[in-house]
């Protein structure tokens, strides 16, 4: 799809979401999946987490407190996970309060009202603040949530947060891992390789006992010698997990590993807006199952 007919779906979809989410939800839904959304009786994983997104995380208060990435620090202090929250340089209402001279050489600015809304600042000599501004201006005007109906963003105040930088000791970009809880059980994590780099990305499942599930198409196809590090920590990132995923019936939370250390990342309860298709065969039925509503 090109840049523009990408950017006249996305208003329609805007402009829909405004007038109903539900049925935003469902044009969505039947656009990338090729069949009706089941709401009176969902069965496959994207349809409970679409109903989740509209019967029980809207209007949510916890829910739009976790999704918010400035105000989710309360919950992680509130599940005793402080020790894994980064440290936060400044908060901003409005870009012009933003005073670059201020800032250490390296920081991080990200949205706190949507996904992916971040700049990451690795040399202050070398970054076009006007740029960086028109940016920030921009993404605060957008009503993130409508693009796909995500009310969990809906009633965010948004504001800018400014991070600290994280790096590990080699200076290579850091790798997350995304852990899939059902229930306040982490079942799996997903990790990413070749993201940071001019390399095609890759996403593997793995179990808890570091075995590649065989649930999407880089899963079913991996090669035999392929080798996967598994982080001396896992467990302990596997139970940080479980911690912030209790209160709910499905979240995705994302951790970093930073030389051993955990740094939380976000609470994600709509993953790929619900209506990711890169699962294969009977997965959809199967992690839907692991969803109990």
């Amino acid at each position: 799809m090109s840049n523009v007919k990408r950017k006249i779906v996305l208003s329609g979809q805007k402009i829909l979401s405004s007038i109903s989410p539900t049925l935003c939800s469902k044009w969505i839904y039947k656009k990338t999946q090729g069949k009706k959304l089941n709401l009176e009786n969902p069965q496959l994983f994207n349809e409970k987490l679409m109903w989740l997104k509209l019967k029980k995380y809207n209007n949510n208060e916890l829910v739009t407190e976790c999704a918010d990435k400035y105000m989710v620090r309360n919950y992680i202090k509130s599940c005793g996970c402080e020790e894994i929250l980064n440290e936060i340089i400044r908060v901003y209402d409005n870009v012009d309060d933003i005073n670059f001279e201020e800032l250490p050489n390296e920081f991080v600015l990200k949205c706190n009202h949507a996904a992916g809304y971040n700049i990451i600042c690795k040399n202050k000599k070398e970054l076009d603040v006007l740029e960086t501004k028109k940016q920030l201006k921009k993404w605060l005007k957008d009503d993130y949530w409508k693009q796909y109906a995500e009310v969990n963003y809906k009633n965010i105040h948004k504001k800018i947060i400014c991070e600290k930088y994280l790096e590990n000791k080699s200076k290579t970009d850091l790798e997350d891992y995304k852990f899939y809880c059902f229930n306040g059980k982490a079942q799996f994590v997903m990790i990413c390789i070749g993201r940071n780099t001019s390399e095609k990305t890759q996403y593997y499942f793995m179990d808890k006992d570091w075995k590649i599930m065989k649930i999407n198409a880089y899963g079913l196809n991996a090669p035999e010698n392929l080798n996967i590090e598994k982080p001396a920590n896992i467990q302990e990132m596997f139970n940080y997990a479980e911690k912030l995923s209790k209160t709910f019936p499905f979240v995705r939370v994302d951790l970093y590993n930073v030389d051993g250390k955990i740094y939380f990342g976000e609470l994600t309860f709509t993953p790929a807006g619900c209506v990711d298709n890169k699962y294969i065969g009977d997965a959809q039925k199967v992690l839907g199952d692991m969803i109990k509503l």
